[in-house]
């Protein structure tokens, strides 16, 4: 059969799933939200906005308003000098209870670890004689500046994924996840995983990168399939790979979404195994 085009922009984010509410905290300990913005009538709308730490966590999947702080302008996105922490350890505001990397780090729930600026962020063996990239903060004018194109080439059996990147954190590891139907689901929730293995890339000095990998059966059919519905590009503040996972702890402890497609590319897709 012969392949199946399709091109898309990827949306700049600070969010994963719902909970915590954004993979990015402030000097205050409260969460910088470029994403859905949970109302308080549970409706989701697309924004930014620094949601307080302290917002209600329903069970994981469920849905409470969130405490919103104040809203950021898109003049604000693009010129801020905030500088950008990670998420406290056990992760604030999270519902989530699922390992990440259960072979790597069974215990992540039990690590504990303060909200650190991100060109200070936890480094496994770390040394400052070993030259670390990163010495300057990241800001969220920084982080706003990165854009993202995927191709996605569909065939009968695989997906072959591209992407182009520029303006990302140069000198900077990332990983690509490609989340699936069974990894939102409130029963048998399987763990995310990785868009490909090896799952990382390094962006350039000027910030431009590239990624690709092909994935075997990515969109079966059937409403009940683990199908690919978003792919997540994360800016990996440990600086590391973790094998077939994406991080240790995920959601802001360690990796933080930077680029998402939303479902939108993947509708009417299908693949068979």
């Amino acid at each position: 059969m012969p392949t199946q085009k399709h091109v898309s922009a990827l949306k700049l984010t600070t969010q994963g799933p719902p909970y915590p509410p954004s993979e990015i905290m402030d000097k205050d300990g409260n969460f910088i939200v470029i994403g859905n913005v949970i109302q308080e009538d549970l409706t989701m709308k697309w924004t930014a906005a620094v949601v307080a730490v302290d917002s209600p966590v329903p069970e994981f999947g469920k849905l409470a308003p969130y405490k919103v702080v104040r809203q950021l302008s898109s003049d604000e996105l693009a010129t801020s000098e905030e500088v950008l922490h990670t998420v406290s350890l056990p992760l604030a505001c999270n519902n989530y209870k699922l390992v990440f990397a259960p072979e790597q780090m069974p215990h992540a729930h039990s690590v504990v670890r303060p909200s650190l600026p991100l060109h200070e962020a936890y480094i496994p063996d770390y040394r400052p004689i070993d030259g670390r990239k990163i010495t300057s903060p990241i800001t969220l004018g920084q982080w706003c500046k990165a854009k993202g194109t995927m191709t996605i080439e569909v065939g009968d059996t695989y997906a072959d994924f591209s992407f182009v990147f520029e303006g990302m954190i140069p000198h900077s590891l990332y990983t690509v996840m490609g989340l699936r139907r069974h990894e939102i689901r409130p029963q048998d929730t399987v763990r995310p995983g990785p868009l490909g293995i090896p799952n990382v890339f390094i962006a350039d000095a000027e910030g431009k990168a590239t990624y690709s990998a092909r994935m075997p059966n990515p969109f079966p059919p059937g409403p009940q399939s683990n199908r690919i519905i978003d792919v997540i590009v994360l800016w990996i503040s440990s600086q590391m790979s973790f094998g077939g996972a994406i991080g240790h702890h995920g959601l802001g402890g360690d990796v933080h979404a930077q680029l998402k497609s939303g479902p939108a590319p993947f509708e009417g897709l299908e693949t068979r195994g």
